[in-house]
């Protein structure tokens, strides 16, 4: 019987003990992929997978995705453009992906996860531009790597995961500072009593301006612009 060479060996790299070598894997192949689509900066739109395309976040996302489209292709080199950066699945992670696809489908960048109803890509990013992660934090970790803005949609625990990930790195100086959008105001106010953290001195009263508010699109859209580079 002819042993396997231990890189081509599947029981021993599926095995705890290669858990460093799959973690790897999720930095250096995303890395790889980025470098040669010149892929370098993006605007992150977080979102619930819930959501069905009826519902006004929805359609609010995707025709946010257009105008931040739009704008990067009109005003932007091809190596310097924003890409439309989501976890590539349903909800309003599809919502920003169709409106983005409306000015140009390459402009999509899904950053999937192994999960039971979301592991595959939603239909408007190609393979090329879809990278399906099974650790959590590695994934982040590459969100944060290309975010330069975020536009955080009404969502559930993964949402606020993302979001409270987003604010605790720019807020500690980990990440450099960016504009953080929070969509649907009446969302935010009855789901999270942000003042009342910096009421209780748990956090600075200055830390509330890490983040605006927007209730429609074009509204979103000068946050954004307001906050980056041209």
């Amino acid at each position: 019987m002819k042993l396997p060479k231990s890189y081509l060996n599947p029981d021993f790299l599926m095995s705890p003990d290669a858990r460093t070598v799959r973690l790897l894997c999720e930095y250096l192949d995303p890395e790889r992929r980025f470098r040669e689509l010149d892929i370098h900066r993006g605007v992150i739109l977080f979102g619930s997978a819930r959501l069905p395309k009826e519902s006004p976040s929805y359609q609010d996302a995707a025709a946010l995705a257009e105008l931040i489209a739009r704008w990067t292709t009109q005003a932007h080199a091809l190596a310097e453009r924003y890409y439309i950066v989501t976890g590539g699945g349903p909800g309003i992670m599809q919502a920003a992906h169709e409106g983005a696809a409306r000015v140009d489908a390459s402009l999509n960048v899904g950053l999937n996860i192994s999960l039971p109803h979301e592991e595959q890509a939603n239909p408007f990013v190609d393979d090329r531009r879809s990278v399906v992660f099974h650790y959590f934090f590695m994934r982040k970790f590459w969100f944060m790597n290309l975010a330069r803005a975020a536009v955080i949609f009404p969502g559930g625990f993964g949402t606020m995961d993302e979001l409270f990930e987003l604010l605790t790195l720019t807020q500690t100086g980990k990440s450099s500072r960016m504009p953080i959008v929070l969509y649907d105001r009446s969302f935010w106010a009855e789901t999270i009593n942000f003042e009342s953290f910096a009421r209780r001195g748990l956090i600075r009263r200055e830390d509330l301006d890490l983040f605006t508010y927007a209730d429609t699109p074009e509204e979103a859209m000068q946050l954004v612009l307001a906050g980056l580079p041209a």
